[in-house]
């Protein structure tokens, strides 16, 4: 190595082709192990229960259908998780980890791949570090529990070894690489995709329907059992009545539907430039009614130019500018820290002396650095410094134009202004206002003065009453942005609103924001950000323009649509297949339907829920509501609707006709399976069944689904065409009747 210069970059090549890239090949799980981890679980190990007492009964053709349901749900569901794995994995070929580097002599940004031992690279806060590596000089406080851990932050300075993956918390340092790619402690250069995701508020709305479904098999159970004492009819030979109800309850294809609609979704945005690392955050998009953005880097270009210098005591401008460099590491990659290097270039400036420098530290808003004379030079937020009224005044009246100002101390003595002009986004003003029309409001949050933040706030279409972070904390819908923001206080306002109800988005770049894009239920990381900023992030846009979150969002609301088409049907057609078993039992003295029948019925439901992924629907345009109570209403119109036609065609049988049991249980396979494809041709959109198509999916399997029902009922249950004919002919009539109660539910005042 060189010295104080780096490699060269021929160096640098000989060493590449000696240790490789920085990276390593990522570790992919078998096909078989991923079946293999479908068959456990919680809803797997009932299924499996239910296999062993079917077993256990003999009823090896029951035992035959539930095995045939579990392992295909098992294979569907290996299929989806790697569909869905692929879509994220665009993370690991897009999203670049950068690193500052001093190659040639100069620092610069390169790709951590390209790293190579012995390169000096420097870190600063919110760095993660991209291979294992000693410190040269400096010194850093480091959180290391991704690799060690431990919780506690630990201190490094010179020569203290430095593990791949850590994240830099506070400080800076010049340290030199030591072991890359597969040889470094983490084996790989930035794990950017959350493998442990909690569910979203979809997976657990559906999940307490289940429940209340398995409910309901309970309540019908207990019923049965009385019954059964009642009557004394054994209870072996109700036990595989039991079983298959549950077996036909429980949503074996449920995660592999989720997988299917969100995976779909993220390969779509993928191509748009944004990149999903967390799925959830797709379906969270489609009810998000608050979007937090951080202003510099997000609103603005993040490219300041040094505008002016102010004197406030009489130093001229040169002094002060010498005086701004002083606080400037030559390796920082700081925005503002790069005006003021720019500037000093071009007027020709260099910088004083330098005993120690603390570089821009964003709790401390500034940095700091003593020259050899011992004066003490302080170059942070105005906010950070005690201010006479003109100065005050003064930063008013710049603010108001729109300028991000900076206060020069010396001496704890403010003696000059720097004021940075960044240019707002083309296209912000028309992103804010189709979010505006998507029902989002848009809040402004900046470390700015609450006048620049007004100017900001005029130019892209937002309220421009800005207010402080106490209102941010109560009253925060009445304001457009808030001002004079810290870190903390963005994590805090995303949390309290979080609390009030709402469903929050968060834009941000830089370290600072990190934190509130953790929480966020929508964290959105722009093409900028830091590398700790896409780590916190779901969400990450790999273009400047942030009209990619009205992409999003519009993603959000098909996953909902589609998923609602699941849950309503689900809720439905549970409820009525249960109550027409149970009530057809008690009235009849014999099942109704064919006990292998119920588990063929769950198999062709359970093929068209796999592709209700692929459906095409209607987006909303205003934020979705997760509101049980009325998912349920509508459901309980369907399950009324199918149920009392049910018990009509039951009742005809048994009173009217000398057909069998096995002639009996046909008639209603075949109105089962017509009715549940009408309710999801139904349930897709709220207005009439017509006014979208199917995807060719969902159609194609609803027609095949109609024609093996048919074809079943007719030839090997023997119901007979006309029986089969008329029983199609009245599901239609009343899937018409349904369809317009259901606009009617919708849009009371909709003439029909």
């Amino acid at each position: 190595m060189i010295e104080n210069n780096g490699l060269t970059t021929q160096e640098a090549e000989v060493l590449r082709q000696k240790h490789g890239y920085n990276e390593t090949p990522t570790i992919k799980k078998s096909f078989m192990s991923l079946i293999l981890k479908r068959l456990v679980g919680p809803i797997p190990y009932i299924i499996e229960l239910a296999l062993v007492i079917e077993l256990l009964l003999g009823n090896y053709i029951q035992v035959g259908f539930i095995f045939a349901l579990l392992l295909f749900s098992a294979i569907d569901g290996a299929i989806q998780e790697n569909r869905a794995a692929k879509s994220i994995g665009e993370l690991d070929t897009k999203l670049i980890a950068y690193a500052s580097v001093l190659r040639d002599g100069k620092w610069k940004k390169l790709s951590s791949r390209e790293l190579v031992p012995t390169d000096l690279i420097h870190l600063s806060v919110g760095s993660i570090i991209p291979a294992d590596c000693k410190v040269a000089a400096g010194m850093i406080l480091v959180n290391q529990s991704v690799v060690t851990g431990e919780s506690k932050a630990v201190t490094k300075s010179e020569d203290d070894i430095l593990y791949s993956g850590s994240t830099v918390i506070q400080g800076t340092a010049d340290v030199l690489v030591e072991k890359t790619g597969k040889n470094s402690s983490l084996g790989k250069t930035t794990e950017l995709v959350r493998t442990n995701e909690a569910p979203g508020r979809l997976e657990n709305l559906l999940f307490t329907v289940v429940k209340y479904l398995a409910y309901l098999d309970i309540v019908l159970a207990v019923i049965l059992t009385i019954t059964a004492l009642i009557r004394h009819t054994p209870f072996l030979s109700l036990l595989p009545f039991l079983v298959i109800l549950f077996v036909a309850t429980i949503p074996i294809s449920m995660p592999s539907s989720f997988a299917v609609a969100n995976s779909l979704e993220a390969g779509i945005l993928s191509k748009k430039g944004i990149l999903v690392g967390g799925l959830t955050g797709i379906q969270e998009a489609g009810s998000m009614n608050v979007l937090l953005m951080d202003k510099t880097g997000t609103i603005t270009k993040n490219k300041p130019e040094l505008d002016d210098l102010v004197s406030l005591n009489g130093l001229d401008k040169v002094q002060l500018l010498k005086y701004a460099l002083a606080t400037v590491k030559p390796s920082s990659v700081n925005p503002l820290d790069l005006a003021i290097m720019q500037r000093a270039k071009s007027d020709n400036v260099t910088v004083s002396k330098i005993k120690e420098q603390i570089s821009f530290d964003p709790k401390l808003k500034g940095a700091r650095a003593t020259l050899d004379n011992d004066d003490e030079v302080f170059l942070g937020s105005p906010v950070k410094s005690k201010l006479d009224d003109s100065i005050k005044k003064k930063i008013s009246e710049l603010s108001l134009q729109g300028l991000q100002i900076m206060a020069l101390s010396v001496n704890q003595e403010v003696v000059g202004l720097l004021t940075f002009k960044d240019q707002v986004k083309d296209d912000m003003p028309e992103t804010i206002a189709a979010l505006k029309k998507q029902g989002v409001t848009v809040l402004m949050l900046t470390g700015d003065t609450a006048p620049t933040a007004q100017a900001i706030a005029q130019k892209i279409g937002l309220n421009d009453k800005i207010g402080t972070v106490d209102d941010a904390l109560s009253d925060v819908l009445s304001f457009g942005g808030f001002a004079n923001v810290y870190p903390e206080d963005k994590y805090k306002i995303v949390k309290s609103l979080q609390d009030k109800g709402y469903v929050v988005g968060m834009t941000g770049d830089g370290i600072n924001d990190a934190p509130a894009l953790k929480q966020a239920d929508v964290g959105i990381a722009i093409n900028t950000a830091t590398d700790i900023s896409k780590l916190a992030a779901r969400i990450i846009l790999t273009e400047p323009s942030l009209m990619g979150i009205t992409e999003l969002i519009d993603s959000g609301h098909r996953v909902y649509q589609r998923m609602m088409t699941w849950l309503i049907t689900k809720l439905a057609r549970t409820a009525q297949l249960a109550l027409l078993l149970t009530v057809g039992y008690l009235c009849t003295n014999f099942f109704p339907i064919s006990l292998n029948i119920i588990v063929f019925i769950v198999i062709l439901n359970d093929c068209v829920t796999l592709t209700l992924g692929t459906d095409q629907v209607k987006t909303n345009h205003l934020p979705e509501n997760w509101n049980l109570k009325n998912l349920s209403k509508i459901s309980v119109i369907y399950t009324i609707g199918w149920l009392a036609l049910g018990f009509l065609i039951l009742w005809y049988s048994v009173s009217f006709t000398s057909l069998s049991h096995s002639q009996i249980s046909g008639m209603l396979f075949v109105y089962l399976i017509y009715s549940a494809m009408g309710m999801i041709l139904s349930t897709r959109t709220r207005d009439h069944f017509w006014s979208i198509p199917t995807s060719k999916a969902v159609g194609t399997v609803i027609f095949i689904n109609l024609i093996v029902s048919s074809l079943i009922g007719i030839l090997g249950l023997a119901t007979g065409v006309m029986n089969v004919l008329v029983i199609f002919l009245i599901c239609c009539v009343m899937f018409l009747i349904l369809d317009m109660i259901k606009v009617s539910y919708y849009n009371p005042s909709k003439k029909n």
